[in-house]
């Protein structure tokens, strides 16, 4: 069987993208986070200095007095994500967004097509995407998706790895457990008081054994890592989803109470607009709230039925908001959770006593909003009690706590409306 599984690993993908963006961060000890004081992204020059994630921002400058801390530009970190699986999908059309700075691709029967290995084509999409997008990509290839990702993370940053048949045993040999995805600690501390410390002592035990360790799973990662592929590609936009959530850290912490409950309604509008957006419904919602010391607490109810209407779950949410809450605690973090979904298609039960009419022109208001926000943008319609937010919102800007392409607008755009195009340094 030949190697034809790869896995592109973006190294420290959000400050990897400044530093394309913005030329003069190259070399320098960048994070960002700075809108939720932690640390999210730390480029390798950072973590030389001993900058982790999730690191206090003001903990890491106490190692680093020179960190330049930038505010993180979701924005522009989709756009870089999606023209990073497009320059894959020239190569080949299986490819699998596995998550935003992530994919897995097979190059299985292109050897023909480019006229030469798997290696070489590897390589080629390697260069391509450093060379168009100004980053650097970690790859590893080999006979199966577990053994390309274990490979992708040999040799970072800018890592090129490739396991052939005849050299994996040598290879997995010297690759602890915890270096499988799957393999949990809970997992792992069980395979350790087996006498397994390798990839290969796991799979040189018998099949029946995996399966009675570790159940379905251990037997399929008992076949990836001997390089008999068992794992597909879900190359399609994902569709389902088991639940949905939406959070939202802000600073400085509060403990203003109608300030920290407009924080979670926000949350609550943008997850209900993500539901409709997806044709979905959800009968479950949770809510938590997490205090400056990083404790967090929550609650969870049920509606009477599926919605996805967000005035028919705010009702709900403003309770558990009331039970959670506790005056004189300062929160850094709200955030709110969708369960029980399902398609909005499916046949709705309505109960004895509801108001079918006003359930109908909820659903006929959601989609007014939608509408109207869609062309002004997100939240232009929302929530009279998330009005508390606007009271923050210059404190943030002066704090320079918001993205730069929030900030830097071409001529026709606006804080909330910007076309999709990354705002690039460049100097002639």
């Amino acid at each position: 069987m030949t190697s034809s599984f790869i896995h592109v690993d973006c190294d420290a993908f959000f400050a990897s993208v400044e530093q394309a963006l913005h030329p003069e961060l190259r070399g320098k000890p960048v994070v960002t986070g700075k809108e939720r004081g932690i640390i999210a992204c730390a480029s390798y020059e950072a973590k030389a200095l001993g900058v982790r994630r999730p690191m206090a921002l003001f903990e890491a400058r106490k190692i680093c007095p020179q960190l330049i801390c930038l505010p993180s530009d979701y924005e522009s970190y989709s756009l870089f994500s999606r023209r990073l699986f497009h320059i894959i999908r020239r190569f080949t059309p299986i490819v699998e967004e596995y998550s935003i700075d992530e994919a897995f691709a097979e190059l299985s029967g292109l050897r023909r097509l480019f006229h030469c290995g798997y290696a070489e084509i590897a390589w080629q999409i390697k260069q391509a995407i450093q060379k168009e997008l100004g980053i650097t990509v970690s790859v590893g290839l080999s006979l199966s998706k577990s053994l390309a990702k274990i490979a992708s993370k040999e040799k970072k940053p800018d890592g090129f790895t490739v396991v052939k048949g005849q050299d994996l045993e040598s290879f997995i040999s010297k690759i602890p457990l915890e270096r499988v995805c799957g393999f949990g600690p809970n997992s792992v501390a069980l395979l350790e008081k087996q006498g397994l410390r390798s990839v290969l002592d796991y799979t040189r035990r018998p099949e029946p054994w995996a399966k009675k360790m570790l159940g379905k799973v251990g037997v399929e990662l008992w076949h990836e890592l001997r390089g008999e592929p068992v794992y597909g590609f879900m190359t399609e936009p994902k569709e389902d989803y088991l639940s949905l959530s939406k959070t939202k850290t802000f600073t400085p912490p509060s403990s203003e109470k109608p300030y920290v409950k407009a924080q979670l309604l926000r949350n609550l509008e943008s997850a209900f607009i993500k539901l409709r957006r997806h044709k979905l419904r959800a009968r479950g919602l949770s809510v938590f709230l997490r205090t400056q010391e990083f404790r967090s607490w929550g609650m969870e109810a049920q509606l009477d039925r599926a919605t996805r209407s967000t005035l028919e779950a705010v009702r709900l949410a403003e309770e558990l908001f009331e039970k959670v809450f506790r005056p004189g605690i300062f929160y850094r973090l709200t955030g709110v959770v969708l369960s029980k979904i399902e398609s909005d298609d499916a046949e709705i039960q309505y109960s004895l006593f509801e108001d079918v009419a006003k359930i109908k022109s909820l659903r006929a208001i959601d989609e007014a909003i939608d509408s109207v926000n869609a062309f002004y943008g997100k939240h232009t319609l929302h929530l009279g009690s998330t009005l508390w937010l606007g009271r923050r919102r210059q404190h943030l800007a002066a704090r320079g706590d918001l993205a730069r392409r929030k900030l830097e607008l071409l001529p026709g755009e606006t804080f909330r409306q910007r076309l999709s195009i990354p705002m690039w340094d460049i100097r002639l």
